[in-house]
């Protein structure tokens, strides 16, 4: 009996279709694909989506401090400790002095940290620094650049010390012998500590200034020994060589002209008997000078060059540096005379009963 072969059936095409479509065999990764790192990095941002946000700033304020402390740690190392410190612009002022200011102040801190600042203006103390720019030279020095005050002038205090001063009334400093004379000093400092007499006495330096300036383009000023400016209202002037008693009284206005005044006549009064005894010369009143002498008399300069200064003298006084103008006498006229002699010959007339 012959077996017979029963044909396998074969599918439609749907079921075909249900093959292709079916779940294939999982293809082993690739060596060349995505790094472990990669996913690393996805997985924290992910977690990072899930953190509340207190927990961020927390994070932010830990990392901030740890900037900070590492920043102070730094700033105070011995590496940035001052060792160098360069000091230009320097005459009279003390470059030492200057020097060790700026290592004490900023031993505490470092170059790093340094307040330039605070350390500008505490050099602008010293005496002969009008300014002073600091800069940093990392990592361990310091520049200093000095512009020095001007002496402009020469004070005699009331101790009778000699002092320089600049244009601002700053004191710099006593004089020293070695320091060239000024044409002449001035008197009338005030010594107080307080802003008016700071500003008085910028007042007078910039007098003083102006009266230097005058008297040496008039070619007068060796004439003078020193200018008294306690009041810049009532300029007076003490001669210098041999006429050093003497007192030359300017006012307040046109101290050029007035000074030149004064010289003349008291150049035409030296040639008098009385020339050795003039004690001051008077030009507050504007062109006419009073001349004083030490006997306490006082001759006019109209009745000097009149010819007749003994007619105008006035009574004999003793002399006063704050004395007032004196009284003019007029000269007499011949009105006058005839009205005197009329009653000269009236009161010599025989009386008739």
């Amino acid at each position: 009996m012959r077996e017979q072969a029963i044909p396998q059936k074969v599918g439609g095409r749907a079921g075909l279709a249900n093959k292709r479509t079916g779940p294939q065999a999982q293809r082993p990764a690739r060596r060349g694909g995505r790094t472990s790192a990669a996913t690393f990095g996805d997985r924290v941002r992910a977690l990072a989506r899930y953190l509340p946000s207190v927990t961020k700033v927390v994070l932010a304020i830990t990392l901030g401090a740890l900037i900070f402390a590492g920043y102070r740690a730094a700033a105070s190392a011995t590496f940035f400790q001052v060792r160098h410190v360069e000091v230009k612009g320097t005459s009279r002022a003390s470059a030492d002095q200057i020097q060790q200011l700026v290592r004490h102040d900023l031993a505490p801190l470092g170059v790093w940290r340094a307040d330039l600042t605070a350390v500008s203006a505490q050099l602008e103390r010293l005496p002969w620094v009008r300014t002073a720019v600091v800069t940093r030279l990392l990592p361990d020095g310091i520049r200093v650049r000095v512009t020095e005050r001007v002496p402009r002038a020469v004070v005699r205090t009331a101790a009778g010390r000699l002092i320089w001063v600049d244009d601002d009334a700053v004191v710099l400093g006593e004089m020293s012998p070695a320091d060239q004379l000024p044409t002449f000093f001035m008197r009338g400092w005030s010594e107080e500590n307080s802003e008016t007499a700071r500003l008085d006495n910028r007042e007078r330096v910039k007098k003083y200034l102006d009266l230097a300036h005058d008297w040496d383009a008039a070619g007068i000023s060796e004439r003078v020994s020193e200018v008294n400016l306690i009041d810049v209202r009532d300029i007076r002037a003490q001669l210098a060589g041999d006429d050093s008693e003497i007192e030359v009284r300017l006012g307040s206005k046109d101290p050029g002209p007035r000074l030149q005044k004064a010289l003349s006549v008291l150049d035409s009064q030296r040639e008098t008997p009385r020339g050795g005894l003039i004690s001051y010369v008077d030009l507050t009143q504007g062109k006419r000078a009073v001349v004083g002498f030490t006997s306490g008399k006082q001759v006019s300069s109209e009745s000097t060059q009149a010819g007749a200064a003994g007619d105008n003298e006035s009574p004999t006084r003793e002399p006063d540096t704050h004395a007032p103008k004196p009284a003019r006498i007029d000269k007499p006229t011949k009105d006058n005379r005839a009205a005197k002699d009329k009653t000269a010959k009236n009161q010599n007339r025989p009386r008739t009963d």
